[in-house]
């Protein structure tokens, strides 16, 4: 039985090779999720990339891990990567609807922009559908200069970070052990050179 291919939105995931392993039990290996970071207030979020975890919450405390330890950001969230809904203009037909959807209750999905292929989606708005197909279908609609992809995501699916966790984001600044420079290792290195001299 060949295990079926991990789904992610980060091309290097979806190069690993497959194997059969007919050991193995099915749903025993954790989920993709996608993590966005804000860099500072005011700015849109950026997808950063994949984290692989046994659930949202998990996938959020390894997103804070895994991307901000060095660099500063004022917020991030985290969605399952089978919740990101992507449309590609030059790749697809445009997405419809169908009955069952439009009789659904409409949400707020969270749009992104991927201008170019290998470069970060970026968060243009945010658009009221009934489903991920008519989000992205208005997102094509009011695009002025089409993007290589769209994205599109239920805030219903979405982990934020809550108002009570964001003096996390505060104290990065003065956190200098995030930096690189601030263990000051070719100081360090030439005092060890010239002491062995």
């Amino acid at each position: 039985m060949k295990s079926d291919p991990i789904k992610s939105l980060d091309p290097r995931v979806g190069r690993l090779p497959q194997t059969d392993n007919p050991t193995k039990q099915p749903l025993d290996q954790f989920s993709t999720f996608e993590v966005f970071v804000q860099p500072a207030p005011g700015k849109p979020f950026r997808h950063e990339g994949p984290v692989h975890a046994p659930g949202l919450e998990m996938a959020y405390v390894l997103a804070k891990e895994a991307f901000t330890r060095r660099f500063t950001c004022s917020s991030l969230f985290v969605a399952d990567t089978h919740d990101v809904h992507v449309f590609a203009p030059d790749e697809q037909a445009l997405p419809t609807d169908d009955a069952a959807s439009k009789a659904m209750t409409p949400s707020t999905f969270e749009i992104f922009q991927l201008t170019k292929r290998g470069k970060q989606s970026v968060q243009t708005g945010a658009i009221e559908a009934a489903s991920p197909q008519q989000a992205l279908a208005l997102a094509h609609q009011q695009c002025t200069a089409m993007p290589y992809a769209f994205w599109a995501i239920d805030r219903r699916a979405i982990r934020f970070t809550a108002s009570e966790e964001q003096d996390f984001w505060q104290t990065l600044p003065d956190k200098k052990f995030r930096d690189a420079a601030a263990y000051k290792g070719g100081e360090k290195l030439q005092r060890f050179l010239d002491a062995s001299r």
